[in-house]
């Protein structure tokens, strides 16, 4: 039999005949010692690690102290630690060096654990130990083994200059030459040595094992030598060879070289199949795509790679910003190019760019507006950065301009002032008249009065007219209708112009006329304007009314009722009010047939009028008149019955007692004095009702019972009633014929101090409420208001609830105002009054944020016949705000819609706003984008809604996926427009989200990093 033997098993049998040979030599102990090493050898070899440690832990431990099969032990449980990989085995290995420092064992500890680490490729602990390792201990293999393994450890750490001469020495060795030379070669590459690189690696480039790795870096090795068209051709030919995802460097290699070559077509599809550094382009690389793409006229794809080149600030990123305003010029998006050619402009790489950016951004910023600075100052700046530019005097005759364009007139006017010279003076005249105009739709009219006087200065025939018509115009809104008057008429002597801005100058010619209570001039004025064609239908209604007020208050009714007859004719607002005034002409001409048939129109043809219960109370009367008690009874019913809040109430009652009174029907009088008293104490009706019970009383003869009713009645003083009459006489006097502000006051204050429950206490409450009202005396007044306010319904009651909700609302106190108010709308008489109750209602409800019933009430404005624009503005703004603070989108979208119409300034802006914010909610983003370009170009001087635009204009341009625009526009909100911090908020968080996406693609985008909260100490 022949018996064969591997290498472990020899090594075995080896040690064991050791083992026996040594065995007579020792003790009982040692040999089970022995065994148990026998056993774990053979568990180590078998690769049993856990069992064999488990036993050479306990050889050590038994094993006599300084005997070899301690030390071996101690080695090989080390070894198992190495091979188990446990925390601590580099410690073990440590540890037996310590403990046996003469052991042979001990560089091969050293060597194996480092083999072990290199085999489970943890090359900083394999370089370690390598490091340890006494070469000359070694043999020749397992030095170049050494070697190799401790050359390729620190390559991989990417010490490439120290492992570079550990390949060296191995480039000509049969077993590690190929490796070490191709390794040597790399290392030479990566120190950008491209000579060694390229001849060391050129040796081996046939070698299947690296075959393309070598083809690809003698490639690159060409690109960074600048031999380009040869990498076109290696490249091209070693593209058909390699594996689909080796494909994207090389792809890159052979782009970037043939756009090197300016082959700019042939470089597209390379470049477009690079797939980037783990899956991420930089700026670079969309760079060259994208100026590729220009150099084609592709000027979409041009844009939508430039447009990705974000967060950095390099030559690459000036001449992409440049290119890229030049792609949206060729696209016809010159607001897109403004922001590009702004970010070439403010880099200094190049200052020929530079420059020319600049001026291209100048000459957009004036033809389109600019977003973050007044197009004045940009132009401004550049002529200060460039006062040798050859285009330095077509952009200084454009400052003026500019400022007109941007309607920033107050600083044309500045600069005008600066820049004095015949020619500016004479502008500065035109621009003085634009101010005026631009205050006075802000309503600040006595701002724009001096405006418009000085523009009366110009010699443009033009401007001259306008600025007298606006001068007399604001003259008029401040109520010095004298002034006003003058101005109109001597405006109109010498008008040239047949311009529809002048068409009203006969009607406010009329207006004024009829404030100054000249009557007769009024109606002239009136019948001149409503001869002209062409007026619209509201100014002509009330040209028509106000015709027939005006000969009323002259007591020609036939003229008047003419007038009021064709305002009803032509179904005109106001009909009601003239079919109402008609019924009162014919009144005072004693046709009182005619004025019930007029005054019944009123209350039977016309479904809402505030108007019903006067002409009630008038067909009341007139039945009286006429001896038709039943009829003026069923009037003075109806009226009590359909308007029980009406101020004609305690007088109709008044009036139908006297009816019952003069048929002898005294329970029934007596019955309706009572609900005077009772409903309406202290007005002057409940002191008639009073005197004429005290006859119905006295007729009967129960003079008790009238004293016994008049005890409760506490605004009755029987025994202090002729001193009470006295006192007020004399104050009233004063009130009506006095100029003497402060005898009045002292007067009547006199009187309700001395008779604070007097007969005139209603009266005389008013009237001082009233004179301290008109010198201003607002909170004075407001208490006096207050006690006429507390008792019922009376003749003085709108006035007061009028004045004192003035009062409130001028303090902002709408707590206070919004029960006055309210109260005022129910009670009101005149039609301006209901009106005034309702706006202030509608914008106090929407200041205390109760925007249901601000809405509730602005409707109620829209739903009047006749309404001043300026409050319908108001009112369809209250509206759109409302439902915008109720998240009723498409209601504010409806009205801000509305409003956007004929808005101007503050208004306008806010309106174009909302405009962009519902077409980007929309996903509407081109369109939104237009909305806030015209915000910009033409309302930028209402900085919070053009900045908050901005935002809009951000989000529009990452939803069409121009992430430069996004980024730019944002970071420049930013940059620009601290001032407004919820808005720099808004963009910031905006800005974050963007930067975080595109870092995900984009290697040149560093992401947002987000701070970990720290914790706070406990104590």
């Amino acid at each position: 039999m022949k018996f064969g033997f591997n290498r472990k098993q020899f090594l075995f049998i080896f040690i064991l005949l050791l083992s026996v040979s040594g065995f007579c030599q020792q003790s009982v102990a040692e040999t089970n010692v022995l065994t148990d090493y026998n056993n774990a050898l053979h568990l180590f070899y078998n690769k049993a690690y856990a069992a064999a440690q488990k036993t050479f832990t306990k050889v050590n431990n038994e094993a006599t102290k300084s005997s070899n099969l301690k030390s071996d032990a101690a080695y090989y449980e080390a070894m198992c630690a190495v091979k188990l990989n446990q925390p601590d085995a580099d410690k073990k290995v440590l540890a037996f060096v310590d403990e046996n420092p003469n052991s042979n064992k001990k560089n091969k500890a050293y060597f194996n654990v480092a083999n072990y680490y290199f085999a489970n490729k943890k090359a900083a602990y394999a370089l370690k130990w390598y490091g340890k390792v006494n070469t000359d201990l070694l043999s020749d293999d397992n030095r170049k083994e050494l070697n190799f393994k401790k050359g390729y450890g620190l390559l991989v750490t990417n010490n490439y200059s120290l492992a570079k001469p550990h390949f060296l020495g191995l480039i000509n060795d049969p077993k590690y030459g190929n490796d070490s030379r191709y390794y040597y070669g790399y290392i030479a590459y990566k120190l950008e040595d491209y000579g060694i690189a390229e001849s060391t690696l050129k040796e081996i480039a046939d070698n299947e094992t690296y075959r393309l790795e070598i083809s690809y870096y003698l490639l690159d090795i060409s690109f960074k030598a600048g031999k380009f068209e040869r990498c076109t051709i290696v490249g091209e030919e070693l593209l058909k060879t390699v594996k689909r995802k080796e494909r994207s460097e090389i792809s890159k290699i052979v782009g970037e070289s043939y756009f090197n070559l300016k082959k700019y077509a042939e470089a597209i599809p390379y470049l477009k199949e690079y797939r980037g550094k783990k899956g991420k382009w930089n700026n670079t690389d969309f760079y060259q795509l994208g100026y590729a793409y220009y150099k084609q006229n592709d000027f979409e794809n041009a844009v939508s790679n430039f447009n990705k080149i974000i967060d950095e600030k390099n030559s690459v990123a000036q001449n992409a910003y440049y290119h890229l305003g030049e792609c949206y010029l060729n696209l016809d998006k010159k607001a897109e190019a403004l922001n590009a050619f702004k970010s070439a402009s403010e880099m200094h790489f190049d200052r020929e760019i530079k420059q020319d950016a600049a001026l291209n951004y100048v000459k957009l910023s004036y033809e389109e507006g600019n977003p973050f600075k007044s197009v004045a100052e940009v132009l401004q700046d550049y002529l200060k950065a460039y006062p040798k530019s050859k285009s330095y005097d077509e952009i200084s005759k454009l400052v003026v301009s500019s400022y007109i364009h941007q309607q920033d007139y107050k600083g044309a006017l500045e600069f005008l002032e600066k820049k004095k010279s015949k020619e500016n003076l004479a502008m500065s005249l035109e621009v003085s008249f634009y101010r005026g105009i631009q205050l006075f739709n802000e309503r600040k009219l006595k701002e724009a009065l001096p405006y418009f006087t000085k523009s009366k200065n110009s010699n443009n025939p033009e401007v001259n007219q306008k600025a007298q018509y606006w001068e007399a115009e604001t003259i008029y809104r401040l109520e010095d209708y004298k002034d006003a008057l003058t101005k109109y008429v001597v405006l109109k002597k010498f008008l040239k112009s047949d311009k529809d801005e002048f068409s009203l100058i006969d009607y406010n010619i009329g207006y004024s006329h009829f404030k100054l209570k000249e009557y007769d001039k009024a109606s002239i004025a009136f019948e001149d304007f409503l001869k002209k064609d062409s007026i619209e239908n509201d100014v002509r209604d009330d040209a028509l009314v106000r015709l027939g007020d005006s000969y009323f208050a002259e007591r020609a009714y036939k003229n008047a009722v003419e007038s009021y007859e064709k305002l009803i004719k032509e179904q005109g607002s106001g009909a009601d009010y003239a079919q109402y005034q008609i019924g009162m002409s014919y009144g005072f001409t004693d046709e009182n047939d005619k004025k019930i048939i007029a005054l019944t129109k009123v209350v039977n043809d016309f479904q809402v009028s505030s108007l019903k219960d006067d002409a009630l109370y008038q067909l009341g009367i007139t039945y009286t008149a006429l001896k038709n008690n039943e009829k003026a009874q069923q009037a003075f019913d109806r009226l009590l019955d359909k308007h029980p809040k009406s101020v004609f109430l305690p007088k109709a009652l008044v009036r139908q007692g006297l009816m019952y009174y003069n048929d002898n029907k005294n329970q029934d009088a007596l019955q309706k004095f009572k609900r005077v008293t009772s409903q309406f104490p202290n007005s002057p009706d409940a002191f008639e009702a009073v005197a004429n019970a005290r006859n119905i009383y006295i007729d009967n003869g129960n003079l008790d019972d009238y004293i016994n009713w008049i005890k409760d009645l506490k605004f009755i003083n029987v025994t202090n009633s002729d001193l009470d009459n006295t006192t007020f006489a004399v104050a009233e006097k004063l009130y009506f014929g006095s100029k003497d502000g402060n005898a009045i006051v002292n007067s009547l204050f006199k009187y309700t101090r001395s008779f604070p429950e007097g007969i005139h206490k209603i009266k005389a409450n008013y009237y001082l409420a009233d004179i301290l009202f008109k010198v201003k005396e607002f909170d004075k007044a407001a208490a006096n208001y207050e006690v006429v306010l507390e008792e019922e319904q009376n003749e003085f009651s709108e006035e007061s609830l009028s004045k004192l909700s003035q009062i409130y609302l001028q303090k902002g106190d709408f707590n206070n105002a919004l029960p006055l108010l309210d109260r005022l709308e129910q009670e009101a008489y005149a039609t301006e009054n209901v009106l005034f109750a309702q706006s202030n209602l509608m914008k106090g409800y929407y200041e205390t944020e109760a925007y249901d019933f601000a809405i509730e009430y602005a409707k109620k404005i829209l739903l009047r016949e006749k309404v001043e624009q300026d409050l319908e503005y108001d009112a369809k703004t209250i509206i759109a705000r409302a439902s915008y603070k109720t998240e009723d989108f498409l209601t504010a979208e409806e009205f801000y819609g509305e409003v956007e119409k004929n808005a101007t300034g503050e208004l306008k802006a806010e309106a174009l706003f909302y405009n962009a914010f519902f077409k980007n909610q929309q996903q509407d983003y081109a369109d939104s984008n237009k909305v806030v370009q015209e915000l910009i170009a033409n309302y930028s001087a209402h900085k919070y809604w053009a900045v908050k635009s901005y935002v809009i204009m951000g989000k529009n341009y990452y939803g069409l996926k121009d992430v430069y625009q996004a980024t730019f526009v944002l970071e420049n909100v930013i940059k620009n427009f601290k001032q407004f911090e919820d808005i720099i908020e808004e963009a910031q968080t905006e800005l974050d989200t963007i930067k975080e996406n595109e870092a995900k693609t984009n290697n040149s985008v560093t992401p947002v990093k987000t701070e970990t909260p720290k914790k706070e100490n406990k104590k």
